[in-house]
Protein backbone atom coordinates (compact mmCIF):
# COMPACT_ATOMS: atom_id res chain seq x y z
CA UNK A 1 0.00 0.00 0.00
CA UNK A 2 1.29 3.47 -0.81
CA UNK A 3 0.56 7.12 -0.32
CA UNK A 4 -0.79 9.10 -3.23
CA UNK A 5 2.69 10.68 -3.55
CA UNK A 6 4.39 7.28 -3.59
CA UNK A 7 5.45 7.01 0.06
CA UNK A 8 5.35 3.53 1.54
CA UNK A 9 3.20 2.32 4.39
CA UNK A 10 5.47 1.85 7.44
CA UNK A 11 5.70 -1.83 8.34
CA UNK A 12 5.68 -3.62 10.68
CA UNK A 13 3.05 -1.78 12.68
CA UNK A 14 3.55 -1.32 16.44
CA UNK A 15 2.33 -4.12 18.69
CA UNK A 16 -1.17 -3.52 19.96
CA UNK A 17 -2.18 -1.40 16.97
CA UNK A 18 -5.88 -0.65 16.52
CA UNK A 19 -7.80 0.21 13.37
CA UNK A 20 -10.80 2.53 13.20
CA UNK A 21 -13.41 2.14 10.50
CA UNK A 22 -16.48 4.29 9.80
CA UNK A 23 -19.62 3.84 7.76
CA UNK A 24 -21.44 7.05 6.81
CA UNK A 25 -24.73 5.61 5.60
CA UNK A 26 -27.97 7.36 4.72
CA UNK A 27 -29.43 7.10 8.22
CA UNK A 28 -26.43 7.00 10.58
CA UNK A 29 -22.69 7.22 11.10
CA UNK A 30 -21.22 4.04 12.61
CA UNK A 31 -17.73 3.29 13.91
CA UNK A 32 -15.97 0.01 14.66
CA UNK A 33 -12.54 -0.38 16.27
CA UNK A 34 -10.63 -3.58 15.47
CA UNK A 35 -7.37 -5.02 16.73
CA UNK A 36 -4.76 -6.71 14.53
CA UNK A 37 -6.62 -10.04 14.70
CA UNK A 38 -9.82 -8.30 13.49
CA UNK A 39 -11.54 -8.72 16.86
CA UNK A 40 -14.00 -5.92 17.67
CA UNK A 41 -12.69 -3.67 20.44
CA UNK A 42 -15.50 -1.10 20.41
CA UNK A 43 -18.51 -0.12 18.34
CA UNK A 44 -20.93 2.81 18.38
CA UNK A 45 -23.24 4.81 16.11
CA UNK A 46 -24.94 8.18 15.76
CA UNK A 47 -28.46 8.06 14.34
CA UNK A 48 -29.05 11.27 12.42
CA UNK A 49 -32.79 11.71 12.92
CA UNK A 50 -32.92 11.04 16.65
CA UNK A 51 -29.52 12.30 17.83
CA UNK A 52 -29.10 15.32 15.54
CA UNK A 53 -32.76 16.40 15.19
CA UNK A 54 -31.87 20.05 14.55
CA UNK A 55 -31.02 19.11 10.96
CA UNK A 56 -34.63 18.14 10.32
CA UNK A 57 -33.99 14.90 8.47
CA UNK A 58 -36.32 11.94 8.06
CA UNK A 59 -34.50 8.72 7.32
CA UNK A 60 -31.33 10.82 7.17
CA UNK A 61 -32.58 12.97 4.27
CA UNK A 62 -34.76 15.96 3.47
CA UNK A 63 -37.39 15.88 0.73
CA UNK A 64 -37.98 19.12 -1.13
CA UNK A 65 -41.74 19.78 -1.16
CA UNK A 66 -41.28 22.45 -3.84
CA UNK A 67 -39.40 20.15 -6.22
CA UNK A 68 -40.70 16.56 -6.45
CA UNK A 69 -37.93 13.98 -6.46
CA UNK A 70 -35.28 16.29 -4.99
CA UNK A 71 -33.78 14.54 -1.94
CA UNK A 72 -30.80 15.99 -0.07
CA UNK A 73 -28.80 15.77 3.15
CA UNK A 74 -26.80 18.48 4.98
CA UNK A 75 -23.05 17.71 4.92
CA UNK A 76 -22.62 19.67 8.14
CA UNK A 77 -24.68 16.92 9.82
CA UNK A 78 -22.13 14.30 8.79
CA UNK A 79 -19.31 16.45 10.19
CA UNK A 80 -21.09 16.95 13.52
CA UNK A 81 -21.82 13.22 13.71
CA UNK A 82 -18.10 12.48 13.27
CA UNK A 83 -17.17 14.76 16.16
CA UNK A 84 -19.92 13.32 18.37
CA UNK A 85 -18.99 9.72 17.60
CA UNK A 86 -15.30 10.25 18.36
CA UNK A 87 -16.18 11.89 21.69
CA UNK A 88 -18.45 8.99 22.54
CA UNK A 89 -15.82 6.34 21.77
CA UNK A 90 -12.95 8.09 23.53
CA UNK A 91 -13.52 6.65 27.05
CA UNK A 92 -13.37 3.12 25.59
CA UNK A 93 -10.57 3.46 23.03
CA UNK A 94 -6.96 4.51 23.38
CA UNK A 95 -6.73 6.60 20.22
CA UNK A 96 -2.95 6.69 20.59
CA UNK A 97 -2.91 3.04 19.51
CA UNK A 98 -4.92 3.61 16.31
CA UNK A 99 -2.58 3.07 13.37
CA UNK A 100 -5.02 3.72 10.53
CA UNK A 101 -8.50 5.11 9.88
CA UNK A 102 -10.76 4.58 6.89
CA UNK A 103 -14.42 4.25 6.03
CA UNK A 104 -17.26 3.76 3.62
CA UNK A 105 -20.07 6.12 2.68
CA UNK A 106 -23.32 6.18 0.79
CA UNK A 107 -22.50 6.45 -2.90
CA UNK A 108 -23.33 9.26 -5.35
CA UNK A 109 -23.93 12.15 -2.92
CA UNK A 110 -22.15 15.34 -4.04
CA UNK A 111 -20.75 17.94 -1.61
CA UNK A 112 -20.04 21.49 -2.83
CA UNK A 113 -17.23 23.15 -0.87
CA UNK A 114 -17.24 26.96 -1.03
CA UNK A 115 -14.29 29.19 -1.75
CA UNK A 116 -11.81 29.18 1.10
CA UNK A 117 -13.03 25.84 2.45
CA UNK A 118 -9.66 24.19 1.88
CA UNK A 119 -8.00 26.81 4.09
CA UNK A 120 -10.72 26.32 6.72
CA UNK A 121 -10.10 22.57 6.77
CA UNK A 122 -6.38 23.14 7.28
CA UNK A 123 -6.83 25.53 10.22
CA UNK A 124 -9.44 23.84 12.44
CA UNK A 125 -9.20 24.77 16.12
CA UNK A 126 -9.19 21.65 18.36
CA UNK A 127 -10.91 23.60 21.13
CA UNK A 128 -14.11 23.70 19.07
CA UNK A 129 -16.29 21.13 17.31
CA UNK A 130 -16.33 20.65 13.56
CA UNK A 131 -19.84 21.94 12.92
CA UNK A 132 -19.44 25.54 14.15
CA UNK A 133 -16.13 25.91 12.32
CA UNK A 134 -17.41 24.52 9.00
CA UNK A 135 -20.85 26.12 8.99
CA UNK A 136 -19.77 28.61 6.34
CA UNK A 137 -17.56 26.25 4.34
CA UNK A 138 -20.15 25.07 1.81
CA UNK A 139 -21.27 26.68 -1.41
CA UNK A 140 -24.44 24.59 -1.07
CA UNK A 141 -25.71 23.73 2.43
CA UNK A 142 -27.37 20.57 1.12
CA UNK A 143 -25.99 17.64 -0.85
CA UNK A 144 -28.07 15.78 -3.44
CA UNK A 145 -27.86 12.10 -2.44
CA UNK A 146 -28.38 8.76 -4.13
CA UNK A 147 -32.16 8.88 -3.52
CA UNK A 148 -32.53 12.04 -5.61
CA UNK A 149 -34.58 11.50 -8.78
CA UNK A 150 -34.88 15.09 -10.02
CA UNK A 151 -32.19 15.00 -12.72
CA UNK A 152 -33.93 13.09 -15.53
CA UNK A 153 -33.48 15.96 -18.02
CA UNK A 154 -29.78 16.22 -17.23
CA UNK A 155 -29.35 12.44 -17.61
CA UNK A 156 -30.80 12.52 -21.11
CA UNK A 157 -28.66 15.54 -22.05
CA UNK A 158 -25.44 13.83 -20.94
CA UNK A 159 -26.35 10.62 -22.75
CA UNK A 160 -27.19 12.50 -25.96
CA UNK A 161 -23.91 14.42 -25.86
CA UNK A 162 -21.87 11.22 -25.57
CA UNK A 163 -23.58 9.06 -28.17
CA UNK A 164 -26.49 7.56 -26.25
CA UNK A 165 -27.15 5.63 -23.07
CA UNK A 166 -25.33 2.44 -24.07
CA UNK A 167 -22.31 4.36 -25.37
CA UNK A 168 -22.09 6.21 -22.05
CA UNK A 169 -22.38 2.92 -20.16
CA UNK A 170 -19.52 1.44 -22.18
CA UNK A 171 -17.38 4.52 -21.46
CA UNK A 172 -18.12 5.08 -17.78
CA UNK A 173 -19.63 1.81 -16.50
CA UNK A 174 -23.30 2.82 -16.41
CA UNK A 175 -25.86 4.89 -18.23
CA UNK A 176 -26.86 8.24 -16.70
CA UNK A 177 -29.05 7.33 -13.73
CA UNK A 178 -30.67 10.14 -11.74
CA UNK A 179 -28.58 9.30 -8.70
CA UNK A 180 -25.27 9.62 -10.56
CA UNK A 181 -23.07 12.52 -9.55
CA UNK A 182 -22.46 13.88 -13.05
CA UNK A 183 -26.13 14.69 -13.72
CA UNK A 184 -26.41 16.10 -10.19
CA UNK A 185 -23.51 18.44 -10.94
CA UNK A 186 -24.98 19.42 -14.31
CA UNK A 187 -28.28 20.32 -12.66
CA UNK A 188 -26.42 22.42 -10.08
CA UNK A 189 -24.63 24.24 -12.92
CA UNK A 190 -27.86 24.82 -14.84
CA UNK A 191 -30.30 25.61 -12.02
CA UNK A 192 -28.04 27.09 -9.31
CA UNK A 193 -25.25 28.69 -11.30
CA UNK A 194 -24.16 30.92 -8.42
CA UNK A 195 -23.53 27.88 -6.23
CA UNK A 196 -21.61 26.11 -8.98
CA UNK A 197 -19.44 29.15 -9.72
CA UNK A 198 -18.77 29.58 -5.99
CA UNK A 199 -17.67 25.97 -5.57
CA UNK A 200 -13.98 25.42 -4.87
CA UNK A 201 -14.11 21.61 -4.79
CA UNK A 202 -16.73 18.91 -5.30
CA UNK A 203 -16.46 15.82 -3.11
CA UNK A 204 -18.40 12.60 -2.92
CA UNK A 205 -19.63 11.72 0.56
CA UNK A 206 -16.71 9.29 0.89
CA UNK A 207 -14.02 11.82 -0.06
CA UNK A 208 -15.80 14.49 2.01
CA UNK A 209 -15.39 12.40 5.16
CA UNK A 210 -11.77 11.64 4.31
CA UNK A 211 -11.19 15.37 3.75
CA UNK A 212 -12.38 16.11 7.27
CA UNK A 213 -9.91 13.59 8.65
CA UNK A 214 -6.81 14.78 6.76
CA UNK A 215 -7.59 18.50 7.03
CA UNK A 216 -7.56 19.06 3.28
CA UNK A 217 -9.21 17.88 0.09
CA UNK A 218 -8.97 14.10 -0.27
CA UNK A 219 -9.09 12.53 -3.72
CA UNK A 220 -12.22 10.80 -4.92
CA UNK A 221 -11.36 7.12 -5.10
CA UNK A 222 -11.71 5.38 -8.45
CA UNK A 223 -14.24 2.81 -7.29
CA UNK A 224 -16.71 5.30 -5.84
CA UNK A 225 -15.84 7.68 -8.68
CA UNK A 226 -17.13 5.15 -11.21
CA UNK A 227 -20.65 6.21 -10.19
CA UNK A 228 -20.23 9.74 -11.53
CA UNK A 229 -20.59 9.13 -15.32
CA UNK A 230 -17.31 11.03 -15.55
CA UNK A 231 -14.59 8.38 -15.24
CA UNK A 232 -13.35 6.08 -18.00
CA UNK A 233 -13.96 2.59 -16.65
CA UNK A 234 -10.86 1.19 -18.38
CA UNK A 235 -8.26 3.89 -17.71
CA UNK A 236 -9.85 4.90 -14.36
CA UNK A 237 -9.22 8.55 -15.16
CA UNK A 238 -11.65 11.39 -15.78
CA UNK A 239 -12.87 11.62 -19.39
CA UNK A 240 -12.58 15.08 -20.92
CA UNK A 241 -15.63 14.59 -23.16
CA UNK A 242 -17.77 13.54 -20.18
CA UNK A 243 -16.55 16.53 -18.17
CA UNK A 244 -17.38 18.93 -21.00
CA UNK A 245 -20.84 17.40 -21.44
CA UNK A 246 -21.55 17.99 -17.74
CA UNK A 247 -20.29 21.46 -16.74
CA UNK A 248 -17.39 23.87 -17.46
CA UNK A 249 -14.11 23.79 -15.52
CA UNK A 250 -15.24 20.59 -13.83
CA UNK A 251 -11.83 18.89 -13.82
CA UNK A 252 -10.51 21.62 -11.49
CA UNK A 253 -13.44 21.26 -9.12
CA UNK A 254 -13.18 17.46 -8.92
CA UNK A 255 -9.40 17.09 -8.77
CA UNK A 256 -7.51 13.84 -9.18
CA UNK A 257 -8.77 10.30 -8.62
CA UNK A 258 -6.95 7.72 -6.50
CA UNK A 259 -7.10 3.93 -6.04
CA UNK A 260 -9.43 2.78 -3.27
CA UNK A 261 -6.52 1.27 -1.33
CA UNK A 262 -4.26 4.35 -1.45
CA UNK A 263 -3.30 6.45 1.57
CA UNK A 264 -5.08 9.82 1.58
CA UNK A 265 -2.68 11.27 4.16
CA UNK A 266 -2.14 11.39 7.89
CA UNK A 267 -4.70 12.44 10.47
CA UNK A 268 -5.06 16.23 10.74
CA UNK A 269 -3.61 18.04 13.79
CA UNK A 270 -7.20 18.84 14.81
CA UNK A 271 -7.87 15.17 15.65
CA UNK A 272 -4.40 14.61 17.09
CA UNK A 273 -4.84 17.43 19.59
CA UNK A 274 -8.57 17.11 20.26
CA UNK A 275 -8.70 13.31 20.69
CA UNK A 276 -5.03 12.35 21.26
CA UNK A 277 -4.44 10.30 18.12
CA UNK A 278 -0.80 9.98 17.05
CA UNK A 279 0.45 12.37 14.38
CA UNK A 280 1.44 9.46 12.11
CA UNK A 281 -2.01 7.81 12.14
CA UNK A 282 -2.83 7.02 8.50
CA UNK A 283 -6.06 7.83 6.70
CA UNK A 284 -6.78 5.31 3.96
CA UNK A 285 -9.00 6.43 1.07
CA UNK A 286 -12.69 6.10 1.85
CA UNK A 287 -14.86 4.39 -0.75
CA UNK A 288 -18.52 3.65 -1.38
CA UNK A 289 -20.54 1.40 0.90
CA UNK A 290 -21.24 -1.20 -1.77
CA UNK A 291 -17.61 -1.58 -2.95
CA UNK A 292 -16.52 -1.86 0.68
CA UNK A 293 -19.19 -4.49 1.25
CA UNK A 294 -17.68 -6.49 -1.60
CA UNK A 295 -14.26 -6.16 0.04
CA UNK A 296 -15.57 -6.96 3.52
CA UNK A 297 -17.38 -10.08 2.32
CA UNK A 298 -14.11 -11.16 0.63
CA UNK A 299 -15.71 -11.71 -2.76
CA UNK A 300 -12.63 -12.43 -4.85
CA UNK A 301 -13.35 -14.87 -7.67
CA UNK A 302 -15.24 -14.04 -10.88
CA UNK A 303 -18.79 -15.28 -10.37
CA UNK A 304 -18.88 -14.59 -6.61
CA UNK A 305 -22.18 -12.88 -5.79
CA UNK A 306 -23.70 -11.17 -2.73
CA UNK A 307 -27.00 -9.53 -1.81
CA UNK A 308 -27.11 -6.52 0.50
CA UNK A 309 -30.43 -5.50 2.09
CA UNK A 310 -30.06 -1.96 3.40
CA UNK A 311 -31.49 1.51 2.82
CA UNK A 312 -31.04 0.49 -0.79
CA UNK A 313 -30.96 -3.15 -1.83
CA UNK A 314 -28.07 -4.21 -4.03
CA UNK A 315 -26.88 -7.32 -5.81
CA UNK A 316 -23.17 -7.29 -6.59
CA UNK A 317 -20.38 -9.59 -7.63
CA UNK A 318 -16.99 -9.96 -9.31
CA UNK A 319 -16.23 -10.32 -13.02
CA UNK A 320 -13.11 -10.31 -15.14
CA UNK A 321 -15.08 -9.61 -18.33
CA UNK A 322 -17.02 -6.37 -17.87
CA UNK A 323 -20.06 -6.01 -20.13
CA UNK A 324 -21.71 -2.63 -19.44
CA UNK A 325 -25.47 -2.57 -19.95
CA UNK A 326 -28.39 -0.17 -19.53
CA UNK A 327 -29.40 -1.63 -16.18
CA UNK A 328 -26.47 -2.16 -13.84
CA UNK A 329 -23.14 -0.61 -12.89
CA UNK A 330 -19.58 -1.64 -13.63
CA UNK A 331 -17.03 -0.40 -11.07
CA UNK A 332 -13.36 -1.15 -10.46
CA UNK A 333 -12.85 -3.87 -7.88
CA UNK A 334 -11.61 -1.96 -4.80
CA UNK A 335 -9.09 -4.66 -3.82
CA UNK A 336 -8.14 -6.34 -7.12
CA UNK A 337 -7.18 -4.04 -10.02
CA UNK A 338 -7.43 -6.94 -12.49
CA UNK A 339 -11.18 -7.49 -12.01
CA UNK A 340 -14.35 -5.46 -11.81
CA UNK A 341 -17.40 -5.16 -9.60
CA UNK A 342 -20.85 -5.52 -11.17
CA UNK A 343 -23.90 -4.19 -9.33
CA UNK A 344 -27.66 -3.76 -9.55
CA UNK A 345 -29.21 -1.17 -7.23
CA UNK A 346 -32.81 -0.94 -6.02
CA UNK A 347 -33.89 2.21 -4.19
CA UNK A 348 -36.84 0.75 -2.25
CA UNK A 349 -35.01 -1.11 0.50
CA UNK A 350 -35.24 -0.87 4.27
CA UNK A 351 -37.13 2.44 4.38
CA UNK A 352 -39.90 0.95 2.24
CA UNK A 353 -39.98 -2.21 4.33
CA UNK A 354 -40.18 -0.12 7.49
CA UNK A 355 -43.02 1.93 5.98
CA UNK A 356 -45.05 -1.23 5.32
CA UNK A 357 -44.27 -2.46 8.84
CA UNK A 358 -45.37 0.86 10.35
CA UNK A 359 -48.61 0.97 8.35
CA UNK A 360 -49.77 -2.60 8.73
CA UNK A 361 -47.87 -4.23 11.62
CA UNK A 362 -48.15 -1.70 14.46
CA UNK A 363 -44.58 -0.47 13.82
CA UNK A 364 -43.26 -3.76 15.20
CA UNK A 365 -41.15 -6.40 13.49
CA UNK A 366 -42.44 -8.91 16.06
CA UNK A 367 -46.02 -8.24 14.93
CA UNK A 368 -44.86 -8.40 11.30
CA UNK A 369 -43.17 -11.76 11.90
CA UNK A 370 -46.23 -13.15 13.68
CA UNK A 371 -48.40 -12.20 10.72
CA UNK A 372 -45.88 -13.75 8.39
CA UNK A 373 -45.92 -17.02 10.32
CA UNK A 374 -49.72 -17.12 10.13
CA UNK A 375 -49.66 -16.86 6.33
CA UNK A 376 -49.53 -19.97 4.16
CA UNK A 377 -46.08 -20.57 2.66
CA UNK A 378 -45.59 -19.00 -0.79
CA UNK A 379 -48.74 -16.89 -0.28
CA UNK A 380 -50.70 -18.70 -2.98
CA UNK A 381 -48.09 -17.81 -5.60
CA UNK A 382 -48.57 -14.05 -5.14
CA UNK A 383 -45.77 -11.52 -4.69
CA UNK A 384 -46.16 -7.84 -3.84
CA UNK A 385 -43.76 -5.15 -5.05
CA UNK A 386 -43.72 -1.94 -3.00
CA UNK A 387 -42.22 1.30 -4.29
CA UNK A 388 -42.33 4.13 -1.79
CA UNK A 389 -39.69 6.05 -3.73
CA UNK A 390 -39.16 6.48 -7.46
CA UNK A 391 -37.55 3.14 -8.31
CA UNK A 392 -34.33 2.70 -10.27
CA UNK A 393 -34.85 -0.85 -11.57
CA UNK A 394 -37.32 -0.92 -13.18
CA UNK A 395 -37.86 2.86 -13.48
CA UNK A 396 -41.25 3.34 -11.81
CA UNK A 397 -42.83 6.11 -9.73
CA UNK A 398 -43.22 5.90 -5.97
CA UNK A 399 -46.30 4.58 -4.18
CA UNK A 400 -46.69 1.88 -6.82
CA UNK A 401 -47.79 -1.45 -5.39
CA UNK A 402 -48.61 -4.16 -7.94
CA UNK A 403 -49.45 -7.72 -6.94
CA UNK A 404 -48.61 -10.48 -9.39
CA UNK A 405 -49.21 -14.23 -9.44
CA UNK A 406 -46.25 -16.45 -10.31
CA UNK A 407 -46.22 -20.17 -11.02
CA UNK A 408 -44.23 -22.18 -8.49
CA UNK A 409 -40.92 -23.32 -9.94
CA UNK A 410 -40.13 -26.94 -9.08
CA UNK A 411 -36.50 -26.82 -10.13
CA UNK A 412 -33.91 -24.42 -11.46
CA UNK A 413 -31.11 -25.57 -13.77
CA UNK A 414 -27.69 -24.01 -13.06
CA UNK A 415 -29.20 -20.88 -11.55
CA UNK A 416 -30.12 -19.41 -8.21
CA UNK A 417 -33.27 -17.50 -7.33
CA UNK A 418 -34.00 -15.22 -4.41
CA UNK A 419 -37.62 -14.52 -3.47
CA UNK A 420 -38.59 -11.61 -1.24
CA UNK A 421 -41.90 -12.55 0.28
CA UNK A 422 -44.55 -10.12 1.54
CA UNK A 423 -47.44 -11.79 3.44
CA UNK A 424 -50.98 -11.04 2.32
CA UNK A 425 -52.08 -10.26 5.88
CA UNK A 426 -49.67 -7.34 6.00
CA UNK A 427 -50.54 -6.07 2.53
CA UNK A 428 -53.36 -3.68 1.66
CA UNK A 429 -53.72 -5.41 -1.70
CA UNK A 430 -56.54 -7.75 -2.67
CA UNK A 431 -55.47 -9.77 -5.66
Amino acid sequence: MAYGDGCSLPLPLPDGSLFLGFDCSTQSLKATVLDASLAIVAHDAVHFDSELPHYGTEGGVRRDAAEPGRIVSPPLMWAEALDLLLRRLKPRVDYGRVAAVSGSAQQHGSVYWGRGAGAALASLDPAWGLAPQLAGAFAAPESPVWMDSSTTAQCREVEAALGGALALARMTGCRAHERCTGPQIRKMFQMRRGIYDGTERISLVSSFMASLLIGGYACIDQTDGAGMNLMDIETRQLRQDALEATAPDLDVKIGKLAPAHAIAGTLAPYFVQRFQFTSNCLVVQWSGDNPNSLAGLTLSNPGDLAISLGTSDTVFGVTDVPEPSLDGNILPNPVDPSTYMVMLCYKNGSLTREDIRDRYAEKSWDVFNNLLEQTDPLNGGKLGFYYKEHEILPPLPGYYRPCISFPILSSCHRSHHVLIYVPSRVSPLHC
